[in-house]
């Protein structure tokens, strides 16, 4: 009978028992929530509970697969062997900036500034050449994307997020 499963398991065993520690967590949180029922007779407390439950399933799910052999009959993952960090550098940048900017700007610029980083981060990772007009396309996509967003959010859900103006549409 074997106590400890070989090495190349060890990293997911560690990953499932993560996972189950930090459903249990989530769950002792959720004991100090109040319980009152509100719509529907579901309470404040009825979400995180149910995370809780999911990530202690998944992590005594994946603790038991790491326990009995590890993954299986799993392929190689293909890419680089080292990340990109140039990608990374764009990518993180742009998350950051929209995070700055999205009070001072409003969220729509915000956006589609974290889309143009992040854009550039993807293409760089392919180690490609990128085209100049690469920027203006991005640019345009970014607020296609964002404004309607931006007017779904506002409009259709009535849930506030900050804009450049105090009209309300941009």
């Amino acid at each position: 009978m074997q106590v400890i499963p070989p090495a190349p398991h060890r990293v997911h065993l560690l990953i499932g028992c993560c996972t189950l520690a930090l459903g249990a967590l989530i769950g002792w949180g959720a004991l100090f929530i109040p319980s009152t029922a509100g719509y529907a007779g579901v309470g404040p407390n009825f979400l995180p509970w149910v995370v809780a439950l999911a990530l202690c399933l998944c992590g005594g799910l994946l603790a038991r697969q790491a326990w009995t052999g590890g993954l299986r009959n799993v392929e190689a993952p293909s890419g680089a062997e080292m990340g990109d960090w140039r990608a990374l550098a764009w990518v993180g940048g742009g998350l950051l900036l929209n995070a700055f900017l999205i009070e001072r700007a409003g969220f729509i610029v915000a956006c589609t500034l974290c889309f143009v980083l992040a854009a550039r981060g993807l293409r760089l990772s392919k180690d490609e050449p990128v085209p100049q007009s690469a920027w203006l396309v991005d640019t345009c996509t970014g607020a296609v994307i964002a404004t309607p967003t931006y007017w779904l959010f506002t409009k259709g859900l009535a849930i506030s997020l900050p804009g450049l103006t105090s009209t309300g549409w941009f």
